[in-house]
């Protein structure tokens, strides 16, 4: 008998559940693709704030001795510590290495340009795209065109494994006048620690960063690390990692991570923050000091969670439309049932097996509706992401249930009101047209 008057109920109103489940549907795309965006836009926007640099740098732990008097620096070991190139593979073999997008090591020394006016700048070795085999990936290339997206090269980029190619700041080759194509003549300036002391480079192109590269040679780091007599070694690593948003048991773990319970580290370290990532680090690095760059950082925090905030009120501005569409539609549902309602009360049904009656409805509009939107809402989400990120988002298996959920509590939440004008409703002034 139940069954039989839901059928019928659909089957003559049916105009209207159709209209109450696009409703509902509607809500439901939006909520479907706003959901998958939220999972996934914390890793796309990570990887788009990439391109402002890294965001972790990690130096020899002399480096950080504070030893500074009237804001002089007077750490005798600034600058003359290093660290092992052969120890940056375990960079990428800590408890967060997949969120690790690259890394790239840096050699800065002193020379002087033969026949050129120019005193001493800065010679820069690192990596540009480096192979480095790993064990989990024997194909793993970083560098500087991985970590410093920014970098704007004119000309070409220099061979990792070349010890004659490199590429010339932007200021300073207007300096010295040399342009791509062109060869220059270095002098590395006796300091004790040995070195072939001078070298001839091919200019591959011409380096703009805004920064103090537009000042200096940069070169493959093996170039460099030969000149200067320093095999192996290299003085900085700047880490590119996604991360998510600091929040207070972050903040509390950088001010004093003994502060933590057990279970408080627990969840700590086993979370992508920057400030995680950066400790294991230097757990994985003897000798290593990982500091995040909290300018770069920040700015990721910032931006990724005021989007999630959006998103979130966009998605409860839509549960409380379409729960208010539904509303709508389920009160004139009652107007015009009225009668119904009230011989149903007149023979004796009780007004929870009335509520009953309407909220199975609503329960199958909102099913129905979250299914269509599932569907329409996924392929809306992947236009969304090859039209700002140029790449399909994952699909989520969990979103199925979280929409069907939020849909049907979308359209009971619409009954409510509806369910109190059932509980109204007087039998005998219904049945006699009052």
């Amino acid at each position: 008998m139940y069954l039989r008057m839901i059928r019928q109920s659909f089957f003559e109103g049916r105009k209207r559940k159709a209209l109450a489940a696009i409703t509902v549907a509607l809500a439901a795309a939006l909520i479907t693709t706003l959901l998958n965006l939220s999972v996934d836009v914390g890793d796309k926007m990570a990887r788009e704030m990439k391109a402002y640099g890294s965001n972790i740098r990690v130096v020899p732990k002399s480096e950080n001795i504070p030893l500074k008097i009237g804001g002089v620096d007077f750490n005798p070991l600034k600058g003359r510590d290093y660290l092992d190139e052969t120890e940056l593979t375990k960079i990428k073999d800590i408890f967060w290495s997949n969120n690790i997008v690259g890394m790239a090591p840096f050699l800065d020394v002193p020379v002087e340009i033969a026949g050129k006016d120019a005193g001493r700048v800065s010679l820069i070795g690192t990596y540009f795209r480096k192979s480095m085999p790993l064990p989990s990936d024997e194909d793993y290339r970083t560098g500087v065109r991985i970590t410093h997206p920014y970098w704007q090269v004119t000309g070409a980029w220099p061979d990792d494994e070349s010890a004659s190619e490199v590429l010339v700041g932007r200021s300073l080759a207007q300096r010295l006048g040399v342009a791509a194509g062109e060869t220059i003549h270095v002098t590395r300036p006796t300091d004790g620690t040995g070195g072939s002391g001078q070298a001839s480079y091919r200019i591959t192109g011409i380096l703009a960063t805004g920064e103090a590269e537009d000042n200096a040679i940069v070169a493959p780091l093996g170039a460099v690390q030969g000149l200067a007599g320093l095999a192996g070694k290299v003085q900085s690593v700047s880490v590119s990692a996604l991360t998510i948003p600091e929040n207070e048991l972050s903040r509390k773990a950088i001010r004093d991570q003994d502060s933590l319970s057990t279970s408080e580290y627990d969840v700590w370290y086993c979370s992508a923050f920057v400030s995680s990532i950066a400790h294991q680090i230097e757990e994985a690095v003897i000798n290593a000091s990982a500091r995040p760059v909290w300018q770069v950082a920040a700015g990721e925090g910032v931006v990724i969670g005021k989007l999630q905030v959006l998103m979130l009120v966009v998605t409860l501005a839509a549960f409380a439309s379409a729960a208010m569409g539904v509303s709508s539609l389920m009160n004139t549902a009652v107007m015009e049932r009225a009668k119904e309602i009230g011989l149903m009360k007149a023979l004796g049904a009780a007004e929870w097996q009335i509520h009953l009656l309407f909220l199975t409805e609503a329960v199958i509009i909102g099913v129905v509706g979250g299914v269509l939107g599932f569907i329409a809402g996924s392929g809306l989400s992947q236009a969304v992401g090859w039209a700002v990120f140029g790449s399909t988002l994952a699909f989520h298996w969990i979103a199925v249930p979280v929409v069907i959920a939020v849909s049907v509590a979308t359209a009971l939440a619409g009954s409510i009101l509806p369910a109190r004008s059932i509980t109204r409703l007087m039998p005998v002034e219904v049945l006699y047209g009052r």
